[in-house]
């Protein structure tokens, strides 16, 4: 659909391996929920990013790589692509990966900063994978990245073991629960292509490339 004077500049952050087998047009449909949504015909009438210094939704065969960065002007009813948009991408990845959607209050703007106003800005973080053992990986990468890089403020990288150690058995944990309640039939609790989100303190600065 067509959004006149959207509230929201939308961006699309991520990089996924997809695998060796997957063309063009198996992308084209797993992207559906990106292209239709703003009342393309097709993902290459969809693929250009609103700001040009953004290379938009690229699909390289030969490294099996879908790259995206890409702007489009939306709403809140964004989010309802995102669930169909990550169970799509989880059956041509090849691992785990996150993708950031954040949204940009685009009635936001200096002056209302300036008098203190909060924006409405937001912050989704999705990962996808081929296996719910995949997302939890690219989840714990993230983490031991985001950790180490919080803590190396105040300590060396070398004396930070013991710290990704305790994470690998939290994620252990996590992992052994859900091997189990798949053994049981049940849903599993954990990652299957979710993603968490929050309002940050201040506004996230767009990607530069």
């Amino acid at each position: 659909m067509s959004h006149q004077a959207a509230p929201f500049e939308i961006h699309v952050h991520g990089d996924v391996t997809l695998r060796a087998d997957v063309g063009f047009d198996a992308l084209q449909d797993a992207l559906k929920p990106l292209w239709k949504y703003i009342g393309a015909r097709s993902l290459a009438d969809a693929a250009a990013s609103m700001y040009e210094d953004e290379p938009g939704i690229r699909f390289d065969p030969h490294q099996h790589l879908l790259q995206m960065c890409w702007t489009l002007e939306g709403d809140e009813d964004f989010r309802h692509q995102l669930d169909d948009l990550c169970m799509n991408l989880n059956e041509l990845s090849a691992q785990g990966t996150q993708i950031e959607v954040t949204f940009y209050d685009a009635e936001f703007d200096d002056e209302d900063e300036d008098d203190g106003r909060e924006s409405r800005d937001d912050f989704v973080l999705l990962f996808v994978g081929p296996t719910p053992e995949a997302i939890m990986q690219a989840q714990r990468n993230l983490l031991v990245e985001d950790v180490v890089a919080l803590m190396e403020r105040h300590f060396d990288g070398a004396e930070l073991g013991g710290v990704v150690a305790e994470i690998d058995k939290l994620f252990a944990g996590r992992y052994s629960a859900l091997t189990s309640s798949l053994e049981l039939g049940k849903p599993p609790r954990g990652p299957g292509g979710g993603g968490s989100s929050g309002h940050g303190s201040g506004r996230r600065p767009r990607h530069l490339h």
